[in-house]
């Protein structure tokens, strides 16, 4: 990677438009740390003024020295209250702005096509939301504590120094673009890095989200020590990555003191000088203002100091905010037509015109299908693997949209109609189960949380649910997590089951439905999907061929295209290749 890249454009420009709502709030920051400064660089005045009294001519003038040491400590005590509230103010604005962004990442990740969702990693993508927001908010939050602060103590320090004595105060304003010019040339040449840093961070993510979702099959199969070798190296390419940004940028901090230190030096060698040759004049350049010289000397040079920190840490915050625009800028779905009409009581009468439809351009998967399914039948759709059976249910569902063609329900193109609206027509059982943190009860009216318990229990009836959910110790209470904890794959099939036999929309979708439940439970299952299916549309994705004998019509696809359809009896009477699916079924049963 081109260690010269720049932060990308508009970041932050479009930061700046996050911190818009937060503006009055950051007035007062700044506010309150010009009077943080004030008071804090009095205090070398008082002191200074405590010095002279005690090393000038005569007796020691305690009742003033006491005065000006009281003073001193009240004005420093007051600094650091101050000080406090603008850290509670900054810490508010920083997370309440990467609160805000999250929320809108979020909310676009609603509106990502499937496409999106599909083709990158869940962990990368959680990687931006969270970790990265998270780095945001601390360059955020270490920006607007220094940089604030810093630039007005650099201010304050050089109006001090010059009321001092000008000609010192010009020989640190000399000494200064050192700090800066080696500041910039360090932090223009590492966001490249912490770039790296981030997508290294985010890969590494991925890599453990998908090796704890999957981690029985690795054990199943013998593969720790490959995925932990695959771990290594991209927890290698992670520190390599993290080494090499952090190296770079803490060159910075370093480099800085050692400038100020010189300042300092210089400050001393020189106001020493003055107080030599100046004594016992009118004009007279006393130990106290080289003491209070030397301390704002080193407080010119320590904001310096802050600052080329900051800039470092927040050449880091901008390479995740640039991660976390680039998912917020991913194209959205598109959108219902502002005139999309809401689906209510659909018939189920669906139809496929014309339809054709490829993942990607280069690869033609479904080419000119028409179906014509009338309301209440039974369409099973088989097929050997890849051969478009779930791609026929992502484009009833509009998870995707055709690419020419169009599919209709009762009449009027689905992409005419709210999304939501048609897909709250429809009632879907897949073959992956999904199951949401929460209680059983949660779980199956997620569909309709208003359910009724008494409804809630006849569905699980209907799904032979309920003998093991009053199993469970707390019984419909029982908490799980999003993977179902302790339940069985088939336990958590019968859940999604006794989803839609709660909701009972007009269309069904049973994608393999029943593949995870033992042969007894699926003959009774199949009863109750006989009642539920009655008078109801209904698509059925089966790679078991006996389960969709009853089916009304049977639709056998091969590489995208639908090569026979018919009822069970018929196909076989055919012998084409539904028979031959059918008979080698049952030679290798």
């Amino acid at each position: 990677m081109n260690g010269k890249k720049k932060v990308a454009p508009g970041t932050l420009r479009r930061i700046l438009t996050w911190l818009k709502p937060y503006a009055p709030m950051l007035v007062i920051s700044i506010v309150l740390s010009a009077a943080s400064v004030a008071l804090t660089l009095y205090v070398p005045i008082l002191v200074g003024r405590a010095i002279d009294g005690i090393l000038g001519k005569g007796n020691v003038d305690w009742p003033a020295v006491l005065q000006n040491l009281t003073q001193a400590a009240v004005v420093a005590a007051a600094a650091a209250v101050i000080q406090w509230i603008i850290s509670a103010i900054n810490n508010r604005v920083a997370f309440q702005t990467v609160r805000d962004m999250r929320n809108a990442a979020f909310d676009h990740l609603q509106e990502l096509p499937l496409s999106y969702l599909d083709a990158h990693p869940q962990g990368e993508i959680v990687s931006r939301i969270i970790a990265d927001a998270d780095t945001f908010a601390d360059g955020l939050l270490l920006g607007f504590t220094q940089l604030f602060t810093g630039v007005v103590t650099i201010a304050g320090t050089l109006y001090f120094m010059l009321r001092l004595q000008w000609w010192i105060a010009l020989t640190v304003v000399v000494l200064t673009p050192l700090s800066l010019f080696m500041a910039k040339f360090i932090a223009s040449r590492t966001y490249s890095m912490f770039r790296a840093q981030s997508e290294a961070r985010g890969e590494q993510t991925a890599f453990v989200d998908e090796m704890l979702t999957g981690q029985k099959v690795v054990r199943a199969f013998g593969r720790e020590k490959a995925c932990l070798e695959k771990f290594d190296q991209l927890n290698k390419k992670l520190a390599d990555s993290s080494l090499k940004a952090t190296f770079y940028s803490s060159l910075t901090n370093p480099l800085t003191r050692f400038v100020g230190s010189v300042t300092y030096a210089a400050v001393a060698l020189v106001g020493a000088i003055a107080c030599i040759l100046t004594a016992g004049t009118a004009a007279a350049f006393t130990v106290g203002n080289l003491s209070a010289m030397l301390s704002y000397a080193s407080q010119y040079a320590k904001p310096f100091n802050e600052i080329s920190g900051v800039v470092t840490e927040f050449q880091n915050a901008m390479a995740c905010a640039a991660r976390l625009f680039a998912l917020m800028d991913e194209p959205a779905r598109v959108p219902d037509a502002p005139d999309a009409l809401v689906l209510e009581n659909a018939r189920g009468d669906v139809a496929l015109e014309d339809v054709t439809f490829s993942y990607t351009p280069e690869k033609p998967l479904i080419q000119h299908m028409n179906i014509r399914v009338k309301t209440g039948m039974r369409v099973a759709i088989v097929g050997p693997t890849g051969c478009g059976k779930t791609t026929i249910i992502n484009l009833l569902m509009r998870f995707y949209d055709v690419c020419g063609g169009k599919i209709t329900v009762d009449g009027t193109d689905i992409r005419d109609i709210t999304r939501k609206s048609l897909r709250g027509e429809y009632g879907m059982v897949l073959q992956d189960t999904w199951l949401k943190a929460g209680t059983i009860r949660e779980n199956i009216a997620m569909g309709r949380p208003e359910a009724t318990d008494e409804e809630i229990f006849r569905a699980a009836k209907a799904a032979h649910a309920h003998s093991f959910i009053r199993r469970l110790p707390e019984g419909y209470d029982t908490m799980i997590g999003e993977d179902g904890g302790m339940l069985s794959q088939g336990q958590k099939q019968l859940l999604c089951i006794a989803r839609i036999m709660l909701c009972l929309p007009p269309m069904l979708i049973l994608d393999e439905a029943t593949s995870s439940i033992d042969t007894r439970t699926e003959m009774k299952i199949q009863s109750a999907f006989a009642a539920m299916m009655k008078g109801r549309t209904t698509f059925i994705v089966a790679h078991r061929l006996s389960t969709i004998r009853e089916a009304d019509l049977i639709l056998v696809m091969r590489d995208g295209a639908i090569v026979e359809q018919g009822t069970h009896e018929s196909l076989l009477a055919a012998e084409g290749f539904y028979a031959q699916l059918y008979k080698s079924q049952f030679a290798l049963s």
